[in-house]
């Protein structure tokens, strides 16, 4: 049988365990799921299958479908239902904030007012902000699938709000690794733990400063989907181009190619390369930067010989550092660590 549209429009990565949670909703509130597996175009033998996975297109319209046929967006997970609309009023809370930080912070706030069984809560510490769930009662076989759309839900809004990528350094589970444990670098990214005590991701702390960039229309736009902010990917990181800066700059002995910098950013060399195009940017002219900033701070601050500096910041004799150093600073780097004699560190 050949693929309809709905199924064949994405690669088939989400579990069925997610697709039995929402099975699962319907059964809590005595509904039948038949024309919600249809609409998704989900045979229901299907479901018997542990290892089937569905496509993000199928399992949005099979959310979109059940969240207003149960009228119910925390698809049963919670001790009371959230109505339609209730994730909508989450966003529209927070759409007005001056920028990310707030924006999260009024979502886990507000969110309290939704149900007691958890509660979100964003703490920053050391320069990572980390967005983490309390359970305040036992979710159940609801458990898994409740977390995790929590934290996707937040952290779709939040990549949404600001139009960027906010790339996770880390997500820690409160329940030990599913069978289908392959499918959550695709949901999350970054370095993965289970059996934590708590749920949550940690992500740079500087993204909490990004203004937001939609407005109320946008919004509007935004909702008439049932789950964008758990399939929509974006692929463009306005902070990216920092985040190489500072890896090249701290990290310089890891960070020598495309392939290893983009291994340390949890990205492929291609999709690397393709974001700092979107920010304007090129690999080599942060590289150049890096390396001039390093030469200069060398020059300025040591008295180490010009050959060896030139060894340290990545070339390979002294006669094409300084050559590359002229077109930086336009001087070689003897006139300059003369110019600079008095600042230097002879300690």
């Amino acid at each position: 049988m050949t693929s309809s549209p709905l199924r064949g429009s994405s690669r088939a990565a989400t579990p069925m365990a997610f697709v039995q949670a929402i099975v699962r909703g319907y059964e809590r509130h005595g509904m039948d799921p038949a024309g919600a597996l249809r609409q998704a175009q989900i045979p229901p033998h299907e479901l018997r299958d542990p290892h089937a996975r569905v496509t993000a297109a199928q399992f949005e319209a099979l959310s979109g479908h059940a969240m207003q046929e149960l009228d119910d967006e925390a698809l049963g997970w919670f001790s009371r239902r959230l109505p339609w609309g209730t994730y909508g009023m989450l966003c529209r809370a927070s759409i007005t904030s001056p920028d990310l930080g707030v924006a999260i912070r009024r979502w886990c706030r507000h969110h309290r007012l939704l149900t007691n069984d958890i509660t979100l809560e964003l703490a920053v510490a050391g320069g990572v902000a980390t967005v983490a769930i309390t359970e305040h009662r036992d979710l159940g076989l609801f458990r898994e699938f409740c977390l995790v759309s929590s934290l996707r839900f937040l952290h779709g809004y939040a990549c949404w709000a600001i139009d960027s990528r906010v790339s996770l350094q880390a997500a820690a589970f409160s329940f030990d690794a599913p069978p289908h444990r392959d499918a959550y670098p695709l949901m999350f990214g970054g370095e993965l733990r289970f059996g934590a005590d708590k749920t949550s991701y940690s992500f740079d702390e500087r993204y909490l400063a990004m203004p937001l960039l939609r407005d109320e229309r946008a919004l509007r736009a935004m909702l008439r989907r049932a789950l964008p902010l758990t399939v929509l990917q974006y692929r463009r990181d306005r902070l990216l181009g920092q985040r190489v800066r500072e890896l090249l700059r701290t990290r310089a002995a890891e960070a020598g190619n495309a392939a290893s910098i983009a291994a340390l950013l949890n990205l492929s060399s291609r999709t690397l390369h393709r974001q700092l195009q979107e920010e304007g940017l090129s690999l080599q002219a942060l590289k150049d930067s890096a390396r001039h900033e390093l030469a200069a701070e060398q020059l300025r601050r040591t008295d180490r010989p010009i050959k060896q500096i030139a060894l340290a910041v990545g070339f390979r004799n002294e006669k094409s550092f300084s050559r590359a150093f002229s077109a930086w600073a336009g001087m070689t780097p003897g006139t300059f660590r003369q110019r600079d004699v008095p600042h230097r560190n002879r300690s």
